[in-house]
């Protein structure tokens, strides 16, 4: 009787430690693959400089990061870090990077709407008109469609920054003030303004305040006030022009469209999820910054006339009607504009001031 007690306790737990065994060797096998062996890394260089960077791009990038969990790390870097800025395009579209934060303009994005990226003259008067422009009145719908015809390259998102205005060593108070300025600009907006004596000037990035120091350059139409103060223009230049040529800028993620699709889908939307954040991000740092730095800051605030600075938004419908002729499609976002336009007109305050 004992002997028979002994034995089954044995082949009790034999059984046991077999069955046990062999449920962990099923869900072994059962369970999914996580994570690769290595996380996935990815190089992506922004327009911007290290100090901007800090603000319109840097704090999504460390979301990303964190929030990837080890999965996957971006590694950020800044204007002309790389590659310079005019080859940033051509950069992730040969994967040399994988991924870029600019405006389809100075980045010289090989498609007909890059005129429109940056600050295409008096597109918009507030940053909110970007993105209302782009999720509410078809110009997202035209970007993808115009990127699907770029072999390599995905876009993924535009969103707004701050006013174009002039930063400049010399006070602007009447349109014969521009006349002969050299001016580091975007080229659309170098383009436009040149109408009005403006000398556009290219440099890298890191270039251009001691230009303004040494007298090379008159100043810049680059952005609004809190990126003068940010980026340590506001050291170089005295005066600010409350006068802006366009409301703000339209600037855009790209990607290597081979890097995009072999992400999985929970890390695209992680990406997507923090360029968004980004976005937002800007829209009240800039908001707010503005404001501040014409109370605070350290520039002289000067002004041009309502009824003389007329002429250079009728100018800017012309420029309009120019750049709608280079491509059916172009003309397609110049429709927008002008609709979009009459439409915020007709809406009155706030959304346009007569």
């Amino acid at each position: 009787m004992k002997d028979r007690n002994t034995l089954s306790k044995r082949d009790f737990l034999r059984r046991s430690v077999l069955t046990t065994a062999g449920a962990v060797g099923a869900t072994t096998l059962a369970a999914p693959y996580v994570r690769a062996q290595s996380p996935i890394k990815w190089r992506l260089q922004t327009y911007a400089g290290a100090a901007l960077a800090e603000h319109v791009v840097k704090n999504s990038i460390d979301a990303f990061n964190k929030a990837a969990n080890g999965e996957m790390t971006i590694e950020l870097y800044t204007s002309d870090q790389l590659v310079p800025q005019g080859e940033l395009f051509r950069a992730v579209q040969s994967g040399t990077i994988d991924a870029a934060q600019s405006d389809d303009d100075s980045a010289a994005a090989p498609v007909d709407v890059a005129v429109f990226g940056a600050y295409f003259p008096f597109a918009s008067r507030y940053s909110l008109d970007v993105p209302a422009l782009w999720h509410w009145h078809g110009l997202k719908e035209i970007w993808e469609e115009a990127y699907a015809e770029v072999p390599g390259v995905t876009w993924l998102s535009t969103g707004s920054w701050d006013p174009c205005n002039f930063a400049t060593t010399k006070p602007i108070r009447s349109l014969e003030d521009l006349k002969g300025l050299r001016v580091y600009t975007f080229p659309t907006g170098g383009r436009f303004m040149s109408r009005f004596g403006v000398v556009p000037v290219t440099l890298p990035y890191e270039d251009v305040q001691p230009a303004m120091q040494t007298g090379e350059l008159d100043g810049v139409c680059w952005s609004g006030i809190t990126e003068v103060h940010t980026v340590g223009w506001s050291e170089a230049t005295k005066y600010y022009l409350t006068n802006p040529i366009s409301g703000a800028w339209a600037g855009s993620y790209f990607v290597n469209t081979e890097k995009w699709n072999a992400l999985p889908p929970h890390l695209q939307q992680l990406y997507l999820m923090c360029i968004d954040n980004s976005h937002y991000y800007r829209l009240h740092w800039y908001w707010a910054g503005e404001a501040n730095y014409r109370i605070n800051g350290k520039l002289e605030l000067t002004t041009i006339p309502d009824a003389e600075w007329k002429q250079v938004e009728d100018e800017a419908l012309k420029f309009w009607d120019e750049i709608a002729a280079q491509s059916p499609r172009s003309a397609k976002v110049v429709q927008i504009l002008k609709d979009y336009r009459e439409a915020m007109t007709k809406a009155g305050p706030p959304y346009r001031y007569s």
